[in-house]
């Protein structure tokens, strides 16, 4: 197979939940660019069908759509349409996170932690299980999760600026989906079915100017010395989605800069 053909897109259907967010447009851009049609599915399904219609206007294959992970019935109705106008799904991404209720331990009760884990955790393994039949039936399928480097190592706490902190939920969450992920690749194999995950850096463009002290000093700690763009990410992205990674699965790709392996 061609190089340029392994990691054409063309004719699939790619599920972006938390579309319109810092990774998720970029995530969403990427794969139409590479010829898929992106689903883009938020709690918010007017920002998604408008942030789909920039796309288009791109001459990009988009699609917004409204999705609340904490919710069964949503689940059910979303995966059910999606596989009614297409007719398959190939590729899901579980990048949404909700941050509603996240906090330092000391401050956390379980009101609180519930809130995200039945998002973050409930509502990504909940929405995997109803896509999962449609890529059995077809022989094939790729789940791509994103994780964080705070899924890789622990928060630097002595970089951060008075009065910032890095939820322990998170952490604790994105720990979860490394593991999650590797599961999903060992059980599923047999299926022709692949999961891998990805483990990017922080990624805020308002960040320069709300926290300079840090924002300098991760960019002092990171070999390419630099912060992440939105481009960064539609690379791995696009390789994980595609036929050029047929062969990879139960990977996390970590995507910092290297700022994790000092």
């Amino acid at each position: 197979m061609n190089a340029h053909e392994m990691f054409d897109l063309t004719g699939k259907t790619a599920i972006v939940t938390g579309g319109t967010g810092l990774y998720g447009t970029p995530i969403s851009e990427g794969l139409a660019e590479a010829g898929a049609v992106a689903i883009i599915a938020s709690r918010n399904g007017e920002r998604c069908e408008g942030y789909a219609k920039q796309l288009q206007e791109c001459g990009l294959n988009a699609v917004g759509m409204s999705l609340d992970l904490a919710s069964d019935e949503s689940i059910e109705k979303f995966v059910t349409a999606v596989a009614e106008k297409f007719g398959h799904i190939d590729i899901l991404v579980n990048n949404a996170v909700t941050r509603e209720g996240y906090g330092d331990l000391p401050d956390m009760n379980r009101e609180r932690l519930n809130h995200t884990i039945d998002v973050n955790v409930s509502g990504t393994l909940l929405l995997t299980k109803a896509v999962l039949p449609y890529m059995q039936k077809q022989g094939a399928g790729t789940i791509i999760n994103i994780s964080s480097i705070q899924g890789v190592t622990a928060p630097h706490f002595p970089y951060y600026e008075a009065g910032q902190s890095s939820p322990v939920g998170y952490t604790f969450e994105k720990w979860g989906m490394v593991g999650y992920t590797k599961w999903l690749a060992a059980f599923f194999g047999k299926d022709n079915i692949r999961a891998n995950c990805i483990s990017p850096g922080g990624f805020d463009p308002k960040l320069g100017a709300l926290r300079p002290d840090f924002y300098r000093t991760y960019m002092e700690h990171t070999p390419l010395g630099k912060w992440p763009d939105q481009d960064d990410i539609k690379g791995p992205v696009v390789f994980l989605a595609s036929e050029a990674s047929r062969y990879v699965t139960g990977i996390n790709l970590v995507m910092d800069g290297g700022f994790t392996i000092w």
